[in-house]
């Protein structure tokens, strides 16, 4: 996994985002388009986009070969709640991908000079706590409309979208925040022409960076954490978001194997049962069946578009309450489950145990666990050419003490050629 950075000209370099990358350990990937560098064609192995600026227009693609490629990297990254920084071009391209445009501005804004930030900022991950008048630097002839459900937290007089953040991961910003010591210089030899309209610019800076830095360094330390805080969600979402909506159709034939094994659960009606990595939600019917009308099913996925293919199949509403939410962090109550079922999940897990040790807090003394596959290790194993690793958490010899340090009896363990089924009580 990495960070992508898009630069389009020489010049325009990640600058102060690199160190804050790095100090996050967080690895960068560097794609110049300006030499040549293809960009990918998926967001597989990428765990944040982060898209520079440059001379070329947001809103055309005259001397702009890679507007297309950007745009759609974009558009995944939004679908997928991939995080996302653009800066100035890379901001103006972020509006478009979310259905908002770039447009021509009223001409050049460069320079040191304020923005405001606005109410919304005060609660933002990144601008929380900056100040009211923010001095930063502008070096941008264009601007954008944002798109419906945007919010915009920094904005001047003259060009009022300064920085805006779209969904829950994706932030513009039409300045350069990511300035450092050397920036100004560069920019001044590469736009010569316009570094003459601003006289004292090189003069100016260091005071305006002097006080710029402390307020950077944490918008992009917060940037960089949340990258690396979120990378094992990002790494699913990524995977499964282009796959949502062929999931259905691609597994339908597992359904009955899986109300099977919900039938194993022992659930009763009134009971609350939990679908965790639901996915399009082909185990909820089993469920809601076995606890009825009175009942309450849940199911859980990291990946919202997962979730839109569930309720697309019918499998929310009166059926389920479909919840996007980490399984490590579960938002319930403790002790208020009474068995959750999970499919292919446990083994996906960089922290099995501590996912066994979260299940078993909302699970109520007696509920059940039942960790399920419509395929048994061998086969699997077989898929991939190579024998079942003896490293796998779901063997026998590593599950049953796991389960039983999280809270656990193991009832059954049945590893079938057909299936995989294992079936636990809450203790305590």
């Amino acid at each position: 996994m990495a960070v992508l950075v898009v630069e389009h000209v020489p010049g325009e370099g990640p600058y102060a985002i690199g160190p804050a990358l790095d100090a996050a350990g967080l690895r960068t990937r560097l794609c110049q388009v300006w030499a040549d560098d293809a960009l990918p064609e998926s967001l597989a192995g990428i765990e944040a986009l982060v898209v520079m600026g440059g001379p070329m227009a947001a809103h055309s693609d005259d001397g702009f070969p890679t507007r297309g490629a950007e745009l759609a990297l974009l558009r995944a990254a939004l679908a997928a709640d991939v995080p996302v920084l653009g800066v100035c071009l890379g901001a103006q391209l972020l509006a478009v991908a979310a259905d908002g445009s770039a447009v021509e501005g009223s001409g050049l804004q460069v320079g040191w000079g304020d923005v405001r930030t606005g109410p919304p900022a005060a609660t933002d991950p990144l601008l929380a706590g900056a100040p009211e008048r923010l001095g930063v630097l502008h070096w941008h002839g264009d601007t954008m409309e944002l798109p419906d459900g945007a919010v915009l937290l920094a904005s001047c007089d003259r060009y009022p979208v300064q920085a805006f953040r779209i969904g829950g991961a994706a932030w513009g910003l039409q300045f350069h925040l990511e300035a450092d010591e050397s920036t100004v210089d560069t920019f001044m030899a590469a736009f010569p022409a316009d570094a003459a309209t601003v006289p004292g610019l090189r003069d100016a800076t260091p005071a305006a960076l002097a006080a710029l830095i402390p307020h950077r360094d944490r918008v992009l330390g917060r940037f960089a954490a949340l990258v690396a805080d979120r990378a094992e969600h990002t790494a699913s979402r990524t995977f499964f978001t282009p796959r949502a909506a062929r999931w259905e159709a691609r597994f339908a034939a597992d359904t009955p194997a899986y109300a099977s094994a919900v039938a194993r659960m022992g659930l009763r009606p009134g009971q609350t049962a939990l679908d965790l990595g639901c996915g399009t939600g082909r185990v909820l019917p089993a469920l809601r069946a076995e606890v009825g009308d009175k009942g309450t099913v849940l199911g859980v996925d990291v990946t919202p578009a997962m979730l839109t293919a569930a309720a697309r199949e019918g499998r929310d509403g009166d059926l389920a309450h479909l919840l996007v939410a980490d399984c490590l962090r579960l938002p319930l109550p403790s002790g208020t489950v009474d068995g959750i079922f999970s499919a292919g999940l446990l083994d996906h897990l960089a922290e099995p145990a501590a996912a066994l040790r979260e299940w078993a807090r909302v699970v109520r003394p007696g509920g059940t666990l039942l960790l399920f596959h419509p395929s048994g290790r061998a086969e699997r194993a077989a898929r991939h050419s190579r024998p079942p690793s003896p490293d796998d958490p779901l063997a026998e010899p590593n599950l049953r003490p796991m389960l039983t340090a999280g809270g656990w009896h193991t009832q059954e363990y049945d590893d079938a050629r057909a299936y995989f089924l294992t079936r636990a009580v809450r203790t305590g």
